[in-house]
């Protein structure tokens, strides 16, 4: 089976007026379907650099990404954006939820996007939030929620496009250790469900939620083990 994730030789250079720096280099990296993998760094390693070309928010300088079998490399912006739209899940450090709208209605915004009928998004909609364990507060609006509760919200509002990859940046970065337990548990049970996740994080503790930890260093790759025995 093909890696829904392949980079050969990914780097990405800035320019800064003359100067040049360069963020990643030689990056090889796959993620097969239904794999938990964590990418792990401190701050200035990389792992945000890499975060943003495997979201389609960036591209490679150099090298190649092929993402659910799609050349990423050869898209241009608006190709670019409906891959972001409907084959990328990105949960964020913010939550990014709109105060005025009810769960539900934040939940199906993706699909707005992407053109789904009205019908069709709310029912996409609740049965996401059903999947997070939220059924029961699809009316209420992120104010009436806790963090947790809101990461919740916005994992459904990731998933609800069905996409071949769940991106999620530093999810627990704005919650209390056992809301952070409640977000790292859900992406266990999704991950158990077949789908894939790859986790940016810091922490050694959010990272052993994975079955595999890459580890990046100065833009590269260190090394590749299980999480259970990083």
């Amino acid at each position: 089976m093909s890696p829904v994730i392949s980079l050969r030789g990914v780097g990405k250079t800035y320019k800064q007026g003359a100067l040049e720096v360069e963020a990643l280099h030689d990056v090889d990296v796959d993620i097969a379907e239904g794999e938990f993998v964590a990418i792990m760094g401190p701050s200035g390693s990389g792992k945000s650099t890499l975060m943003h070309v495997l979201g389609c928010l960036d591209v490679a300088t150099t090298g190649t990404y092929t993402l659910a079998g799609m050349s990423v490399g050869a898209m241009d912006e608006e190709q670019l954006a409906t891959i972001r739209n409907r084959r990328i899940g990105f949960v964020f450090q913010q939550f990014n939820l709109l105060a005025s709208m009810p769960a539900w209605r934040n939940v199906e915004l993706p699909l707005t996007y992407a053109g789904v009928g009205r019908a069709e998004r709310k029912d996409r909609a609740l049965a996401a939030l059903e999947r997070v364990g939220l059924a029961d507060r699809a009316e209420h609006r992120p104010g009436q929620l806790s963090g947790g509760q809101q990461q919740r919200v916005a994992i459904a509002r990731a998933l609800v496009t069905e996409p071949a990859l769940l991106l999620a940046d530093e999810p627990t970065g704005n919650l209390d250790s056992a809301s952070t337990a409640d977000v790292l548990g859900l992406l266990a049970e999704l991950h158990a469900s077949g789908r894939t996740i790859v986790l940016i994080t810091h922490e050694e503790d959010v990272a052993a939620a994975a079955e595999r930890v890459l580890r990046i260093l100065d833009g590269g790759i260190q090394h590749d083990s299980l999480a259970a025995l990083s």
